[in-house]
């Protein structure tokens, strides 16, 4: 078993576009794929331990490129008063043989496929000509969302407005200092941002209440709450709402309310058109699949395969019939 850090992922330095691309891929293997939902305790008020689980299906049935099938399993946890608050760790598996063959630091993983997933379903259900992108919440994820939306379309410029938070909007700018094909305004209210934005994508963590005024949330927009909070009042009174699986929206207050529902994969896959009106305002709920996180793993680890440098630890197995 292969003990895989944070910090060696990175020094492969996988580039956002590449993450897009992954993304796409395991968006087109949903169907195939084995995908239980999460499954989640509480240890205390708003601590929680969640599991992730997926099955990727047999690459000889999908066309791509995998020395084998892959098993695997994230467990995700935030703990209050915890440094860092929120963390990600996955098992990856042989799911023919059963062997254990890494556990791996998953918090870049979960940071970069979040990014790629909203960067994707921005660009499949934004209007004609949209250009200005706003965003609340400028963290990691908000960082890995716009670093994906830039490289995905090198050619085309962004707008991106930002919502002022102590100094992070001014350390969000310096991170896209090299980046030629982004111009940045800092705003102070959310819904005057809200009114000018094409997408708006929301990367806060918590929210009591709706952030955004209905009446700021002019047609054609489209909405993507990467944590879910704050916007509510969009799931009855959109046009269209999406999600990345059913079994993760069905629970909502309002989703037997929601208008034109159907999952993002489909979108991508042809089979929805999506958008069907640059009038249209669409809300798109990702949850997060254990099926990117297990697709980013199992590249990673072909990747780092045959790197006798990275740790590595023998699992020895009885391998007699009655041991005990």
């Amino acid at each position: 078993m292969k003990i895989i850090s944070q910090q060696r992922i990175k020094s492969l330095a996988i580039s956002p576009k590449r993450c897009v691309e992954w993304i796409r891929e395991s968006f087109a293997m949903k169907a195939q794929a084995q995908l239980p939902a999460k499954i989640s305790v509480h240890p205390a008020d708003t601590d929680f331990f969640t599991s992730m689980p997926c099955l990727l299906p047999n690459p000889a049935d999908t066309g791509v490129n995998f020395h084998r099938q892959y098993f695997g399993v994230k467990e995700v946890h935030r703990i209050e008063g915890a440094v860092p608050s929120l963390g990600s760790d996955l098992m990856l598996y042989d799911a023919k043989s059963g062997e254990l063959l890494a556990l791996m630091d998953s918090d870049w993983i979960t940071t970069m496929r979040t990014g790629a997933v909203a960067a994707v379903s921005a660009k499949a259900l934004r209007k004609t000509g949209a250009e200005t992108y706003a965003f609340v919440g400028l963290g990691n994820t908000a960082r890995a969302s716009l670093l994906c939306i830039l490289e995905a379309e090198p050619e085309k410029h962004f707008k991106v407005k930002l919502l002022k938070y102590k100094k992070q909007a001014e350390f969000f700018i310096q991170r896209f200092e090299a980046y030629s094909n982004v111009e940045f305004e800092i705003m102070d209210n959310i819904n005057d941002m809200a009114k000018s934005a094409d997408v708006l994508i929301s990367c806060i963590t918590s929210a009591t209440g709706q952030l955004v005024s209905n009446e700021a949330l002019l047609p054609g927009i489209t909405v993507i709450p990467v944590h879910m909070r704050g916007f509510q009042n969009c799931d009855t009174t959109f046009d269209r709402v999406l999600g990345d699986d059913t079994d993760h929206v069905k629970g909502f207050k309002y989703f037997n309310q929601f208008r034109a529902y159907n999952e993002i994969g489909e979108v991508l896959a042809g089979n929805d058109p999506g958008r069907t009106s640059d009038q249209q305002r669409i809300i798109d709920y990702n949850y997060g699949l254990a099926l990117h996180d297990v697709t980013f793993a199992a590249k990673i680890f072909e990747m780092l395969e045959s790197d006798a440098a990275i740790q590595s630890v023998e699992m020895i197995k009885e391998t007699e019939k009655f041991w005990v």
